[in-house]
């Protein structure tokens, strides 16, 4: 998948071109199901046709309305790596900043779809919203569609039966503030997961006998609700410096976007863990929630300053505090049993 920072970077040879648009925080499976489209239409056209994402480096509001910007799932590095997996071309990564948001939507469509991309086919959700004070619509697209040559599609929202929802980021943050992550796996199509470096902690683990890997205190991603987790850890390795290539992406990173990023060279490897979410409440030198992953089965690990995924398949329990050390070893050695039979269920389960 090739990336660009900006409209000017894309060659002028590129395209012709099916664009989607949207935040696509999270990749979740709504906006799984508009990339399929989305390469569906591409193939559709023929060889040369190009399937990109147009995307932004930071939700709007975080400009227009910090106090009400959600928490983001994803940061661009993972965007756009989830983005690389679903096969698509090319994604455009659009700086949200201060003359983006004042930009008329005709000179958004103008510059971007059709100046630079080149877009054959546009395809968008029915609230898509765009330009300054978000005065563009579907309506007008269709209108600027008609004017500049390309086609306007609008996908409908893709809803959960079960429940007659429509799929969204703002869903997966409610079920993962429950500590749901099997509902927030549903939702997202995979994993749910934080992305940090590991960092020194107290070291608590290792004196009961049951050795953590700690989250920087404050992780990529949503955290779920407070309690115990069976998982995965991903290693990447040393955690690289800012300004290197994203992983999954074929250009380097634009300098403000703070990637966390893996160094080339081996795959990264997966470790089954029991993971703990909280202050750990036994204790009163905890201020903090910490996120902390005890891999199973493997001794003398040195993950300091290693970048990992810590990823969540079920739920095992909520934080407890307990009367003294002993009830709190036997408690966690039996959590240690749980995620070892839980992961084993969710291996069995997904072959």
């Amino acid at each position: 998948m090739i990336v660009f920072h900006a409209p000017e970077e894309v060659p002028a040879d590129f395209g012709p071109a099916v664009v989607a648009i949207g935040k696509f925080d999270g990749v979740h499976a709504g906006h799984r199901a508009l990339i399929g489209m989305l390469r569906e239409k591409s193939a559709a056209l023929g060889a040369g046709t190009r399937s990109v994402v147009v995307t932004f480096d930071r939700h709007p509001m975080s400009l227009l309305a910090p106090e009400k910007c959600p928490a983001a799932l994803t940061d661009v590095p993972q965007k756009l790596q989830l983005l690389a997996e679903t096969g698509i071309d090319a994604a455009l990564v659009l700086r949200f900043d201060a003359e983006r948001a004042a930009q008329e939507p005709r000179a958004f469509v103008e510059s971007v779809l059709v100046e630079h991309l080149h877009a054959k086919v546009v395809l968008v959700g029915r609230d898509f919203r765009y330009g300054r004070g978000g005065a563009g619509d579907v309506a007008l697209l269709h209108t600027l569609g008609a004017e500049f040559g390309f086609e306007v599609t609008v996908i409908d929202d893709v809803q959960n039966l079960s429940v007659a929802r429509r799929v969204s980021s703002t869903w997966v943050r409610e079920v993962l503030a429950e500590g749901d992550v099997e509902a927030a796996r549903e939702l997202l199509g995979r994993p749910t997961s934080l992305r940090g470096e590991v960092v020194h902690g107290l070291k608590r683990g290792r004196e009961l006998g049951f050795p953590t890997a700690n989250l920087e205190s404050v992780p990529v991603g949503v955290i779920p609700a407070d309690g115990v987790y069976a998982g995965w850890l991903v290693d990447y390795g040393p955690r690289v410096a800012e300004g290197s290539a994203d992983i999954g992406t074929a250009s380097e990173a634009a300098p403000d976007t703070a990637p966390d990023t893996a160094p080339e060279g081996p795959a990264p490897r997966r470790y089954p863990a029991a993971i703990s979410i909280g202050n750990n409440p036994t204790f009163v030198d905890v201020p903090v929630r910490q996120v902390e992953a005890h891999i199973l089965d493997e001794s003398g690990l040195d993950l300091y300053g290693h970048l990992v995924d810590v990823q969540f398949v079920g739920r095992i329990r909520g934080m407890v505090a307990y009367e003294g050390v002993e009830p709190l070893i036997r408690q966690i050695a039996d959590d240690v049993e749980r995620a070892r039979e839980m992961l084993g269920n969710a291996n069995s389960l997904s072959h």
